[in-house]
């Protein structure tokens, strides 16, 4: 099919509601990343995704709403706790996941009793949503495994041919996907760290766990309640290469592996020290920087050319957990610590 790319306007968003309303997709901008959105309420146009993407079907879908109050039609239970974050975070860079409704499909939840909600604060995509007249489920807009797009031109060099529309909303402000919290446990749980810290989240609800799965590899056969848990994401073709340790210890590691196709992920501060081609994912202790930019550096890799890429390990507080926890799966968990 053709894929059209058009600017926001009064006219883009009624042709994307109109679409998504005949079952079709249609490429969003979100302040996270693009998403790839159906009606979540129709499993047919739900299943164009995992098509188009070429994702597992175990893996569950994100739906989108413009209204707090659309949360009921999806929900059995909105509980005080998840109010409570909804009302603090909410439109911005939170999905949380709870029991869902009979209404929602199968095909949104992987099978689980559970529904993962966000509200976006980009004003297209809630355009988008009002145009429609339904909630939408949207994963990123990308090749599953790929890095997420932050741009609609990567929307476009991924899905080409497979949507009939984009909407150009500029590059995203977050640059990550959302932060995942589940209340559907006994005691709330991160699932995938985001903008929303969890410091953030436990400043409004007290307790809070962090999954196994943010920072570790989890077994291939484990069933899990958000996306971008199991599967290796975000991956250039590059083989990316994670160094924990400090600068000296990184700068003179890929100096002594510098052969051809060799290249470096890492702070600002390292670049003079290397003599490999570098991709400057932001300042050290610039968190939000470095996860505003590491979704277009991953996919800078590629269009470099570089076979090998050695990247500095991020911080895991803040924000830096959330750029850790994306880059170490670009990776394949591949680490080396060079203390």
């Amino acid at each position: 099919m053709e894929t059209q790319v058009l600017q926001p306007s009064q006219s883009s968003f009624e042709l994307a509601g109109k679409l998504l309303r005949e079952g079709q997709l249609v490429g969003m901008p979100t302040e996270t990343v693009y998403g790839l959105a159906a009606n979540a309420f129709d499993p047919a146009a739900v299943e164009k995704i995992f098509k188009a993407k070429g994702r597992p079907m175990d893996n569950p879908l994100i739906v989108h709403i413009s209204h707090i109050s659309q949360v009921e039609q999806l929900v059995k239970e909105f509980s005080p706790k998840a109010r409570a974050l909804a009302e603090t975070f909410w439109s911005g860079p939170l999905t949380i996941i709870m029991p869902c409704s009979d209404k929602v499909p199968t095909q949104v939840t992987a099978g689980l009793p559970t529904v993962a909600v966000r509200f976006p604060s980009h004003k297209a995509a809630q355009q988008i949503i009002n145009a429609a007249g339904v909630p939408l489920a949207a994963p990123s807009a990308n090749l599953s495994g790929s890095p997420s797009p932050t741009t609609a031109q990567a929307v476009y060099g991924d899905l080409k041919g497979r949507v009939p529309l984009i909407i150009d909303g500029g590059q995203c402000q977050v640059g990550l996907e959302s932060t995942v919290i589940t209340v559907a446990t006994d005691v709330p749980t991160l699932l995938r760290p985001g903008g929303i810290t969890v410091e953030q989240l436990r400043s409004v609800i007290g307790d809070v766990h962090i999954d196994k799965g943010v920072t570790h590899m989890l077994d291939k056969n484990a069933v899990v309640a958000s996306p971008g848990m199991k599967y290796k994401h975000y991956a250039p073709k590059a083989r990316v290469i994670i160094l924990k340790g400090g600068s000296d210890e990184y700068i003179d590691y890929v100096n002594r592996h510098s052969l051809q196709g060799v290249g470096a992920l890492c702070y600002k501060e390292d670049c003079a020290g290397l003599n490999v081609p570098c991709v400057v994912l932001g300042e050290k202790d610039d968190y939000s920087a470095q996860a505003h930019n590491l979704f277009s550096d991953l996919r800078k890799l590629d269009e470099m050319g570089l076979t090998t890429v050695y990247a500095r390990c991020p911080e895991t507080s803040g924000v830096g957990l959330a750029v850790y926890n994306r880059l170490i799966r670009s990776a394949g968990f591949e680490v080396i610590d060079l203390a």
